[in-house]
């Protein structure tokens, strides 16, 4: 098929100075349309089109004009017509009926690093999605987690701690949180009841002043301190802003739980569901994989090598099945777990290899779960100097 070039359009006529097209019919030579009609029929397959259809077409005689029947012509735009649907890929697509008074919206999950943003996600979702870590800074970038409810679904965006930066991952771990806030319908703050409000808690109740969104403040680890130590700190929260709501929460026992998704209901829009039935989250599968690895990974390291590590999965093979096998497939798992020093790595490896079958041994079925099958896991430790602060090695990171 040929397009005509610029040149061509501008010589030829301008189609856009007027919208109606006039025709006139006398000029039209029979034999001109019959080679017309033999290329169209040359270029075009019409499969499809019923055999009265194409009998119609058939009976036409483009020699004589009085031959053609409006009837005729009529029956072949119509078969044409019924073509196009049935080849139409949203034909037939139905939106899944959802009661009028449907809530549905996007709720952001913020505060400082290592407040219990991930452990409230979970326990909110009912399932793990978000790993989770005493030390700070454990959540990367911006985990959804999908709540279903008879009347509602809640899309909880789990954010990075809102920190100050030291490296360009800092820079760009913040960046993540401005993001999700500035995409959501309802934001939920996070204070631990177990740590006094500090200027870090102060800093973001601040930038939360701008956001034109309902601010639910929660009050996270209630499980860890007294019932005249939580008052105090629901007091103190009340200080700090405006909030749309103040509640209570401890997602290691489940309490507050169910009072927090009501209000979260209740605050989201009027909205039809956001994603299919079923669905928990839309992280990719070698993302969860990553993060299942790196949550093993951060248990009892020092302090300072949970900032330095990072992992990718390079690859996922199937391996052939035996005839007469009846197990689930084995899965090759190859994943690069990157550190910052030489003196890391040997951390991570450990004597003999200790740290890293451990590693292996934890993060493992969490894999095999997600994966249904069983899992052969390839880890190989590299160093990679200075991959925070390299913006190269965080964009193959995916940061």
């Amino acid at each position: 098929m040929h397009f005509p070039s610029d040149d061509e359009l501008m010589a030829g006529p301008n189609a856009f100075e007027s919208d109606e097209v006039c025709v006139d019919d006398s000029d039209i030579d029979a034999g001109e349309l019959r080679a017309l009609g033999d290329e169209v029929a040359h270029t075009t397959e019409f499969d499809d089109v019923d055999d009265a259809d194409s009998q119609a077409f058939d009976d036409v005689d483009l020699d004589d004009a009085s031959d053609i029947d409006p009837e005729d012509v009529f029956a072949v735009v119509e078969g044409m017509k019924a073509l196009r649907d049935e080849t139409n890929v949203g034909t037939g697509l139905m939106i899944p009926d959802f009661p009028e008074d449907f809530r549905a919206g996007f709720v952001s999950i913020v505060g400082r690093p290592n407040v219990g943003k991930s452990t409230l996600t979970n326990a909110l979702v009912g399932q793990k999605i978000a790993i989770t870590s005493g030390r700070p800074e454990t959540t990367r970038h911006n985990i959804r987690g999908i709540v279903h409810g008879e009347k509602s679904q809640l899309v909880l965006v789990d954010t990075p701690g809102y920190h100050r930066p030291r490296t360009l991952l800092g820079k760009r771990l913040n960046d993540m949180v401005r993001e999700a806030l500035a995409e959501v319908d309802v934001v939920v703050f996070c204070l631990p009841a177990d740590q006094r409000i500090g200027p870090g808690d102060k800093f973001i109740a601040r930038e939360l002043k701008d956001v034109r969104r309902p601010i639910i403040a929660v009050a996270t680890k209630c499980d860890l301190v007294s019932r005249e130590r939580l008052m105090k700190h629901l007091l103190s929260i009340d200080k700090m802003g405006d909030f749309a709501a103040i509640v209570p929460v401890s997602a290691f026992d489940g309490n507050g739980i169910d009072q927090l998704l009501d209000v979260l209901t209740k605050t989201v829009p009027l909205s039809p569901p956001l994603y299919p039935d079923g669905d928990v989250t839309d992280e990719s599968r070698d993302t969860l994989i990553a993060e299942f690895i790196r949550e093993a990974a951060l248990e009892g390291v020092r302090d300072e090598l949970p900032h330095s590590l990072a992992v990718q999965v390079e690859e996922i093979v199937a391996r052939p099945r035996r005839q007469g096998d009846t197990r689930p497939p084995l899965m090759n798992v190859h994943v690069n777990v990157y550190v910052e020093r030489d003196s890391q790595k040997a951390i991570i490896i450990g004597k003999k290899g200790s740290r890293l079958k451990e590693i292996g041994s934890k993060s493992r079925p969490l894999i095999e779960d997600l994966l249904k099958a069983r899992v052969y896991l390839d880890l190989h430790v590299r160093t990679a100097k200075d991959w925070q602060s390299d913006p190269k090695m965080l964009g193959r990171l995916g940061f």
